[in-house]
């Protein structure tokens, strides 16, 4: 009988075996968009001048609207009629909010309109910590410097040069095509929303909306050496959220056994021990499926059986740390902590904060009952400070991903286009109430280190990469 039982469990191993290594062979790259051939033409030079313009308008974005220079916003919207004129004769312009603007480029037909979005706002910089003047707009050995070149100055360049040239060559899209850009997006500010309303109240649901996100990035996913374009179908929501607890205070030379500091403390480690449960979303699922057929075969066999190995995957992701981990769970990183002024003093309050990028089911209220529940000590209030939910998940489905897609092919010829869950926020989070296809795409080929230069010191741009999202728009623009 013994025997019997250890044949079977012998051949179900066998069997199991079997099906992981058939589904993994057969876990191969779906068909996808395949470069069209179309030469584009941009004229490198009238970009980065006007790209250096751009940059020389000091329009940074503060929290504190005393710090706020209008005269830069004023600059920087005065600039665009004297760089652009085509732009500015032929489109309609409206101011909607504070600073924002939005074009109308009329199409052969009605309906189905594209938003191309963008902001001008950037963040503050610390000069003294720049190689080169932040403002400047200065080309060196074919690199412009300047705050706003990647996030996303670069972008709204992008369109307006794209357009610029489309109309000189008499092109009339073929539907409706606004351009949307908000001077508020660094804050958070209302600018966009108003935009969102203005849509919302003349009865027009988008088509598609394209705004920053994802880009063209090298060695990001597991296996995979080609380059490979990842487009924003939906972005994690966000919450700051607070410890907050209280003593009586006293001596520090007669502490009880655990300070609230202490009890601080541990409610910190307890977080990230236990950190929020995975969520496989959409994006994600369609990101593994997509890449994980271009990967290794020891990574297809894991990507190519994820009912058998996800949870061995998170595992991975978990112990990385970094954009694999968010990729599949709600975040929480410690940022702020406040105590007492003075050593010998226990202080009668004290506080951490932390901020909370939440993905797929979760939600402020739910990760703010997660955190309760983890920590287990009634004496520290959990405050939510604001936060607002993940987005929707947009369709991958449809015509306009295709569209969509097949320009970032002929674009970045040996890209592999996928889906792709946005960790940041952006504006584009509030047109998801009127459409369902808001996609999150950076029009450029970043490096590790580039990236790492949005909302960083030295931030730039080369030529080259600038002169590709001219390129991009171009194909974008003629396909709408």
């Amino acid at each position: 009988m013994l025997q019997m039982i250890l044949w079977i469990l012998l051949a179900a191993v066998i069997v199991f075996l079997a099906v992981i290594l058939v589904r993994a062979a057969m876990f191969k790259p779906k068909p996808g968009p395949k470069p069209s051939g179309e030469q584009v033409t941009v004229d490198e030079e009238k970009t980065v001048q006007d790209m250096a313009e751009m940059i020389r308008c000091k329009t940074v974005s503060y929290n504190d609207e005393s710090l706020i220079d209008k005269a830069e916003f004023k600059k920087f919207q005065e600039l665009l009629p004297k760089i652009y004129p085509e732009i500015h004769s032929r489109l309609t312009r409206q101011f909607i909010g504070v600073n924002g603007m939005l074009y109308h480029w009329k199409g052969k037909e009605e309906g189905r309109p594209v938003v191309l979005m963008s902001h001008y706002d950037v963040v503050p910089v610390e000069e003294s910590q720049w190689e080169k003047p932040a403002f400047a707009g200065i080309v060196e050995d074919g690199v412009l410097w300047g705050r706003g070149t990647l996030d996303t100055k670069g972008t709204l360049c992008g369109i307006m040069e794209a357009a610029e040239q489309l109309l000189k060559e008499g092109f009339v899209p073929e539907h409706d095509i606004y351009f949307a850009f908000s001077g508020q997006e660094e804050i958070n500010g209302p600018s966009c929303p108003s935009i969102v309303d203005w849509f919302e109240q003349n009865g027009i649901s988008p088509a598609m909306v394209v705004d920053e996100g994802g880009a063209v990035v090298e060695n990001v996913f597991p296996g995979v050496s080609r380059e490979c374009a990842l487009i924003g179908i939906a972005e994690k929501g966000l919450t700051n959220i607070e410890f907050h607890a209280k003593s009586n205070g006293g001596h520090a030379s007669m502490p009880p056994v655990h300070t609230i500091v202490g009890e601080l403390a541990k409610a910190v480690t307890e977080v990230e021990n236990h950190p929020f449960p995975r969520q496989l979303t959409k994006p994600v699922r369609e990101m593994l499926d997509i890449l994980g057929r271009h990967s290794g075969f020891l990574y297809r066999v894991i990507f190519a059986n994820l009912w058998c190995f996800e949870g061995l995957f998170d595992k991975v992701c978990k112990k990385s740390g970094g954009e694999l981990n968010a990729m599949m769970r709600t975040t929480c990183a410690m940022t702020k902590m406040e105590g007492g002024k003075a050593y010998n003093v226990i202080p009668p309050m004290a506080s951490v904060g932390m901020n909370l990028r939440l993905i797929g089911r979760d939600t402020v209220e739910s990760a703010r009952d997660y955190l309760s529940r983890t920590i287990q000590n009634p004496d520290i209030e959990v405050r939510v400070v604001e936060g607002r939910n993940p987005s929707a998940e947009s369709d991958t489905s449809c015509r306009e991903w295709e569209l969509l897609s097949q320009a970032v092919c002929d674009t970045w010829t040996e890209a592999l286009v996928s889906p792709y869950l946005m960790m940041a926020c952006s504006d584009s989070w509030h047109y998801c109430r009127i459409t369902d296809r808001v996609y999150k795409f950076s029009a450029m080929k970043l490096s590790k280190e580039e990236r790492g230069m949005i909302h960083g010191n030295n931030e730039r741009v080369p030529v080259k990469t600038l002169a590709k999202t001219v390129e991009f728009y171009i194909r974008l623009m003629k396909r709408c």
